[in-house]
């Protein structure tokens, strides 16, 4: 009942963020649209589109959240925790989407240039992109790293390079201000390569949860916490995956062979709990047990049960 009662409130914490996060974005994305209409500026336009779709994406992660409080059934046997990854695979698509646009308005005003005004205003709109976003950043990728949602880190990743590309709006300003007309263009151009970059780290997060990645370091742990139960002999294959943000785990160990049925069912028992009590996020764990042959090699057991 704690591991439940704990992810409920990791969901909890996820909505908190995603709320807060939105609020933010979403008054610094005002700010700056008013500032791209009174000047022009096109550098800043990608910083206001990057900064909308930032706030947007909270919406489909919103949802996630959501649906993976529902309960399993019979249809859906492992709950709905997997709708945060195809959150996370809107989130990319809308990181794409964002990042074309901005660079069809740079090249846009390369072929057509045009005077910014209101220099003052980009600069100020700029500091305020950054500290919005950097403030967001953190939030999302400490809260994502905390409930370990590979999504809402990808999101917070998003919004640290936003943070940075507000900054780089500065130097499209500097330059207007000196009369060079193509920095502010140019400044967009650089915004959108910068966007790509976070766009591959974005994709590789969502891709290895797709295909049940997991850090080997919690793999170690879980190996490490099975043989120090009391009666284990050796321990075999560990498998985890994610589901939302929480774990599940199988894991096959070797037991003694004159063990009877309901010990070697208790040792399993205890070593559930022991792994679910040392590796974090971990919700559920199904242990397998195995015995070793007349010889008494635990390896060959665990082959001949891995065969």
């Amino acid at each position: 009942m704690d591991k439940v009662d704990s992810v409920m409130e990791t969901s909890k914490e996820g909505m908190r963020t995603l709320w807060l996060s939105l609020g933010i974005l979403g008054l610094t994305t005002i700010i700056q649209a008013v500032v791209v209409a009174m000047s022009g500026s096109v550098a800043l336009l990608g910083d206001t589109i990057h900064n909308a779709a930032d706030a947007l994406t909270a919406v489909p992660l919103g949802i996630a959240f959501v649906l993976g409080r529902r309960a399993a059934n019979r249809r859906y046997t492992y709950g709905y925790g997997r709708a945060e990854d195809l959150a996370g695979i809107a989130i990319v698509l809308t990181i794409a989407a964002s990042s074309a646009l901005a660079a069809y308005e740079a090249l846009d005003r390369l072929l057509n240039p045009r005077d910014v005004t209101h220099l003052w205003a980009v600069a100020a709109a700029a500091v305020a992109g950054f500290i919005g976003n950097e403030w967001v950043a953190r939030y999302r990728i400490r809260t994502g790293r905390k409930i370990g949602s590979a999504a809402l880190v990808a999101d917070g990743l998003h919004a640290r390079t936003d943070g940075f590309t507000s900054l780089a709006v500065l130097l499209g300003a500097g330059g207007a201000a000196l009369g060079w007309r193509a920095a502010d263009p140019i400044v967009g151009l650089f915004i959108t390569a910068a966007i790509l970059m976070v766009l591959r780290d974005a994709a590789r997060e969502v891709y290895r949860r797709l295909m049940d990645s997991v850090d080997p370091a919690l793999v170690d742990t879980a190996e490490t916490a099975l043989r120090a139960v009391e009666g284990v002999r050796d321990v075999g294959q560990v498998r985890m995956r994610w589901i939302g943000h929480a774990l599940r785990a199988e894991a096959d160990i070797v037991v003694d062979p004159d063990l009877t049925v309901v010990q070697a069912h208790a040792l399993a028992v205890a070593a559930e709990h022991t792994l679910i009590h040392a590796v974090p996020r971990l919700t559920a764990a199904t242990v397998h047990t195995d015995h070793t042959t007349g010889g008494g090699d635990p390896h060959a057991a665990l082959a001949h049960h891995a065969g």
